[in-house]
C-alpha cells in the first residue's frame, strides 16, 4: 500500500519513480521518509500477533525480514526496475548469496561470466561449493561458450554488465533466450549501469542484482544491497533473509532513499565525465588501451547504444609496463581517491590485480583479462578538467 494508486504509478517516469514510489505517509504528515528504528512491533492481542506470524494477516513483525522503511525503498527500487517486488539486504554480496541460497540446492549448477567482480567469484568456487553447487565460468561474449557449458544441472546464469572492470557488454535478451530454453534463471548485476541506465528485466532477464552501496546511494555512506524479480522468486529469497538474517537496517535504507531522489540526474553526470576522461585517456601515450563502452573503437559498443541510455561512469586503461608502473600511476594522483569502492560522488581510482580481484589465481587472473598494468576508475562528480589534470600528473610519472 503506498500514498498513490498503481493506475497513477503506471504513468510516471523513472524520476518521478526515484522521488515518490513506495512511500506511506503517516499520521505525522511527514514529507521526507521516517526511519523506523526499531525492532520489534506491537500487536493488537495474541490473534492478531498469530495471523502476522503465519502471514495471514500483512503488516510488521519483526525488523529482521519486516521494517516500514526498508519497505519504502524495496518498492521504490522495484518499481525503477521494472519488477514485482524486491529484497533488501546487508550488502550486495549478501544480495547475492541470498539469490543462491534460496534458488539453489545441491548438485545444481551455475553458468557464470568470468568477467564479475572477483568475490563474486570467491563465494561461488570456495563458498557455493561446500554446499554441493558447482560454477562453470565462461567468456562473457562467447555465447557458443555459454550454450555449450548448459548442464542438465544448470539452474542459473549470472553475468554483470558491463563487467567489472573491463566494461565487457553482454547481450542480455541473447542471453535470456537461451536461458529460457533450458530452463535456466538469468541473474543480471546492474550495479554498473542502475536502472537509470539500463533495465535487465525489460530485456528478459529474471532476476536483477544491486549493490546498494554503489550508485544507489551515490556518495559512499552506507552498505547494503537488493535483489529485484518476480514476486515468486523473491517471496523465496525473503524466506532465506527471514531465517538467515543479512537484513538491511532501517538507517541504511533511508539514505539509500535520499540516494535514488537523484539517480539519474547523477548517473547522466557520471557517464559525461567518464566518457570525457576515456577520450582523453585514449589520446596518451602512456595509455596502452582504454576499457570503455562510450568509445567508438570499444567491441560492445554498438550493443552499449542500444540496451543502455548511457554508458556509465566506470573504465579501465592498461599503461605501458606493468604492476609497479600502473602503482606508480595511482601513487601519484593527488585528486582520485585510492579505494576500491566505486559509484561515489567522489573518483576512486584503484589497481584491480592486487585489490578487488587480489583473491582470484594467476590462471583465474589471466582468464579474466586482470592485468598486472590495469587501472580501475569509477569517474565521479568533479571538474573533468580537475581529473584529466590529476591522471596526467599520474602519467607523468612512468
Amino acid at each position: 500500500m503506498t500514498d498513490f494508486d498503481d493506475e497513477l504509478i503506471a504513468q510516471w517516469g523513472i524520476d518521478t519513480l526515484a522521488v515518490r514510489a513506495g512511500q506511506v505517509r503517516t499520521h505525522e504528515g511527514e514529507h521526507s521518509e521516517p526511519i523506523f528504528t526499531t525492532s520489534s512491533y506491537v500487536f493488537d492481542s495474541a490473534a492478531a500477533a498469530a495471523a502476522r506470524f503465519n502471514g495471514d494477516e500483512p503488516g510488521n513483525v519483526y525488523s529482521r525480514y519486516t521494517n516500514p522503511t526498508v519497505e519504502v525503498f524495496q518498492q521504490r527500487i522495484a518499481a525503477l526496475e521494472g519488477g514485482d517486488a524486491a529484497v533488501a539486504t546487508a550488502s550486495g554480496m549478501a544480495a547475492i548469496l541470498s539469490t543462491c541460497m534460496a534458488l539453489l540446492k545441491a548438485g545444481d549448477h551455475i553458468l557464470c561470466s568470468r568477467s564479475v567482480f572477483g568475490t563474486t567469484s570467491v563465494l561461488f568456487t570456495k563458498f557455493m561449493a561446500k554446499f554441493g553447487v558447482t560454477t562453470t565460468f565462461v567468456q562473457p561474449l562467447d555465447y557458443a561458450a555459454w550454450a555449450s557449458a548448459i548442464t542438465p544441472e544448470t539452474k542459473l546464469f549470472f553475468v554483470e554488465t558491463p563487467s567489472n572492470p573491463l566494461c565487457d557488454v553482454v547481450d542480455i535478451q541473447r542471453l535470456s533466450v537461451l536461458a529460457k530454453t533450458h530452463d535456466c534463471k538469468l541473474v543480471v548485476d546492474n550495479c554498473f549501469c542502475t536502472p537509470a541506465l539500463q533495465k535487465p528485466l525489460g530485456l528478459g532477464a529474471d532476476i536483477v542484482i544491486h549493490s546498494a552501496t554503489k550508485y544507489l546511494d551515490g556518495q559512499g555512506r552506507c552498505v547494503g544491497g537488493c535483489v529485484v524479480g518476480s514476486k515468486e522468486d523473491m517471496a523465496e529469497i525473503l524466506g532465506f533473509v527471514r531465517t538467515c538474517g543479512p537484513t538491511m537496517s532501517a538507517f541504511n535504507a533511508w539514505v539509500f532513499l535520499k540516494g535514488l531522489e537523484t539517480l539519474r540526474l547523477r548517473m547522466d553526470a557520471h557517464c559525461a565525465n567518464a566518457q570525457a576522461l576515456a577520450e582523453w585517456l585514449s589520446d596518451q601515450p602512456q595509455v596502452e588501451w582504454v576499457f570503455y563502452a562510450g568509445l567508438p573503437e570499444h567491441p560492445g559498443h554498438d550493443l552499449a547504444a542500444k540496451q543502455q541510455r548511457g554508458f556509465g561512469g566506470v573504465l579501465s586503461f592498461r599503461v605501458n609496463g606493468g604492476r609497479e608502473e600502473a602503482w606508480k600511476v595511482i601513487d601519484a594522483t593527488r585528486v582520485m581517491s585510492l579505494t576500491a569502492n566505486l559509484g561515489d560522488a567522489k573518483t576512486t581510482i584503484v589497481h584491480p590485480a592486487t585489490t578487488t580481484h587480489g583473491r582470484l589465481s594467476p590462471g583465474e587472473k589471466t582468464a579474466a583479462g586482470i592485468t598486472e598494468n590495469l587501472i580501475r576508475i569509477a569517474v565521479g562528480l568533479e571538474d573533468k578538467q580537475d581529473l584529466m589534470d590529476d591522471l596526467a600528473r599520474g602519467l607523468l610519472a612512468l
